[in-house]
């Protein structure tokens, strides 16, 4: 017993037997260390193959995945480094050979020349004979306003010219009357003259013969009488001649008044027909009626609008462009025309023309940049792209709709200028 204790100490000291201090520290009695087995507790079995086959089997499992899992790894990140690679290198390619010379914006819009549709008279629509969205041809009639008051000052008009007309008529009777008058008073003058030429030369030869006592006082009397006679009567032919000649003057110049009165007349009753023809109102163009607002039965102003026609054949674009995108547009250049309504189907158009001005010079209140603090906006101008006839045949185009062009400058025709102004 004695001995188990003194070869315990030197142990317990971190001396070896010969006296000699070790060269680690001495684990103490008083650290924690695992506890002594007891051998009455029961120790679990050992594991065996046999004893848990699922245990075994989902690490192969496992094991498996994870091989697989690396080998995916090293075959998918060089897959997608290439192509990572040949997508960029496709993309510059593209860029160097097409997309430096394309000029591309999405602020562009489908327009159209929109006709409002308004009467020109004041009344009563009578007949509305066409829908919303209706397509018309030019010529078809849109609405049909109540003309009765219209045709009524129509023959009006036409009753005051034919009143006008008798009155030109016995106008003209009445100078015919008059014309003779004048010849009758101009033949009564040649009788007369005629007579008072006698008279004279009586009267001369009564004169000589009375001289020579061959004729009597009495005889020189009435020659003399005779040819003062004469003289008064050719003077009333040339009072009447006068008379007659003023008569004419007079009916001629009421002919002209009445004529110049059948003119405003006529004019009169033109009016009152295109009064009556614009209670009519018919479509000036091929289009398709929209914002059609005017309903049976309305009392409508001349002005007043009442619906909208929209040229479907005649559509274009207008695509605001930046400042420094400019320099190489020009008229005649192809077009790559996508809008957003159909799917990305494109359609080549023509670029006819670009804008004078930027579309802040012609805005309701124009920037002020002379005063106050100054901030540099980009400004855009408008570029208008004629769209070809038959995409606008498709009839898939609506004024409005947003559009994505891109204009290729490599096909601008060599006569071009970099701007013409719009027509």
């Amino acid at each position: 017993m004695s001995t188990s204790v003194s070869a315990s100490k030197p142990a317990e000291s971190g001396v070896n037997e010969t006296g000699k201090v070790r060269p680690f520290p001495v684990m103490r009695q008083d650290v924690e260390g695992p506890a002594p087995l007891d051998p009455r507790a029961e120790q679990p079995a050992p594991h065996s193959p046999a004893a848990s086959p699922k245990i075994g089997a989902g690490d192969g499992k496992a094991a498996e995945g994870r091989k697989k899992k690396g080998i995916g790894r090293r075959v998918v990140l060089p897959v997608l480094l290439a192509g990572g690679i040949v997508g960029a290198g496709w993309y510059g390619y593209d860029y160097w050979t097409n997309g430096r010379f394309l000029v591309t914006t999405d602020d562009a819009y489908v327009q159209g020349d929109i006709a409002d549709i308004s009467p020109k008279v004041t009344g009563y629509i009578e007949k509305v004979p066409v829908a919303a969205n209706q397509f018309v041809k030019a010529g078809d009639v849109i609405f049909q306003l109540d003309d009765g008051d219209y045709r009524i000052a129509l023959e009006e008009a036409e009753a005051k010219i034919a009143t006008q007309a008798q009155t030109l008529s016995r106008i003209i009777a009445q100078i015919k009357a008059a014309q003779a008058s004048l010849q009758q008073a101009q033949a009564t003058k040649l009788a007369t003259s005629a007579i008072a030429t006698n008279a004279k030369a009586t009267m001369e030869r009564s004169q000589q013969l009375h001289n020579t006592r061959f004729v009597s006082q009495s005889d020189l009397d009435s020659a003399t009488s005779a040819l003062n006679q004469a003289d008064a009567n050719v003077a009333g032919a040339d009072a009447q001649i006068a008379a007659a000649e003023a008569n004419v003057g007079v009916l001629q110049a009421q002919y002209k008044e009445a004529e110049s009165g059948m003119k405003s007349l006529e004019l009169a009753r033109d009016k009152a027909e295109r009064d009556l023809s614009f209670a009519t109102i018919r479509a000036p163009f091929d289009g398709a009626i929209g914002n059609l607002s005017g309903k049976l039965g309305d009392l409508v102003s001349a002005g007043q609008r009442i619906a909208a026609l929209v040229p479907v054949d005649h559509l274009y674009i207008d695509a605001n462009f930046k400042e420094t995108q400019l320099a190489e547009i020009k008229p005649g250049e192809k077009v790559e025309i996508s809008v957003d309504a159909l799917d990305g189907e494109t359609f080549e158009g023509t670029v006819a023309s670009v804008a004078p001005a930027s579309g802040a010079v012609f805005s309701l209140l124009p920037p002020e940049n002379a005063t106050g603090n100054f901030t540099k906006v980009v400004q855009r101008v408008p570029v208008r792209i004629s769209i070809p006839q038959d995409a606008l045949a498709t009839g898939k185009f609506r004024a409005g709709l947003s559009a994505i062009v891109s204009i290729d400058t490599r096909t601008a025709p060599a006569e071009n200028t970099v701007a013409a102004v719009v027509k």
